[in-house]
C-alpha cells in the first residue's frame, strides 16, 4: 500500500471531519460577525489530501483571484500544522471601516489588520475543531507569508516539512461588504494519522 493510500480517509471519517470543521468554521464566522457587526456567509468545508505544491491549484477554482496576500499561523499540541488565511487583492477597504479605522490605511496598518483578522479566524475555527475532538491546541503568532503575489506562486520556494497534506478549506464572505477570505488548514501526514484516531473516537462517542 502506498503512503498516499494509507493516508486516505474513509468516507465516514471524511464526513465526520467535514461536520466537525463545519461547526468550527461556524464558530469562527460567529466570532467575526460579532466583532464586525455584519452577517458572515460561509461555504461548506472542502477536504482534500494533496501534496503541498498542489494546494494553489486545488484552491484556484474557488478563490477566483489572480493576486493574493496570505497570513500563516502555526498550531501545535494535540493538533499540529499550519493555517493559511488567503485574502484577495481588494483586501481591507470595507473591513477597515467596520473595524473603526477613520482614515485610509497605509500599507503597514493594512498588514496589521490582516494579521488581526486572521488571528481571530484561526483561533475560533481551530479552537472549535480541537474542542469537539477533545484535543489541546496552542498557536504561534500570525505572520505575513505573501503580500500581493500571484496565487500559483503562493507556496513556491516556501519550505514545508511534509510530502502529503490534509487540506481543509472554507470561504468567508461578508454579506453586504466587499470582503472575502479563505481559510486553509494544512496538516502533515503523521498528524493526519493522529487526527483520524481522534475522529474515530468522536464517532464512537455518538
Amino acid at each position: 500500500m502506498t503512503a498516499e493510500r494509507e493516508l486516505m480517509l474513509t468516507e465516514d471519517q471524511k464526513e465526520a471531519l467535514q461536520e466537525i470543521a463545519n461547526i468550527g468554521m461556524g464558530q469562527a464566522g460567529s466570532t467575526i460577525a460579532q466583532v464586525l457587526g455584519e452577517f458572515v456567509q460561509l461555504s461548506i468545508p472542502r477536504i482534500l489530501i494533496v501534496p503541498p505544491e498542489e494546494v494553489p491549484t486545488a484552491l484556484a477554482w474557488t478563490i477566483g483571484e489572480a493576486t493574493v496576500s496570505t497570513v500563516r499561523q502555526a498550531f501545535h499540541s494535540g493538533m499540529r500544522g499550519e493555517a493559511l488565511v488567503i485574502f484577495g487583492q481588494h483586501r481591507c477597504n470595507d473591513l477597515a471601516d467596520l473595524m473603526g479605522y477613520e482614515h485610509d490605511l497605509d500599507h503597514a496598518a493594512e498588514i496589521e489588520l490582516l494579521l488581526d483578522v486572521s488571528n481571530i479566524l484561526v483561533g475560533a475555527c481551530l479552537g472549535g475543531i480541537a474542542e469537539q475532538l477533545q484535543l489541546s491546541i496552542g498557536f504561534s503568532a500570525p505572520s505575513l507569508m505573501a503580500d500581493a503575489v500571484p496565487l500559483e506562486q503562493l507556496l513556491q520556494g516556501k519550505p514545508v516539512p511534509w510530502t502529503t497534506a490534509l487540506l481543509v478549506e472554507v470561504n468567508f464572505r461578508l454579506e453586504k461588504r466587499c470582503f472575502a477570505c479563505h481559510l486553509v488548514i494544512l496538516m502533515p501526514e503523521e498528524e493526519i494519522r493522529s487526527l483520524t484516531v481522534a475522529v474515530d473516537r468522536f464517532l464512537e462517542s455518538l
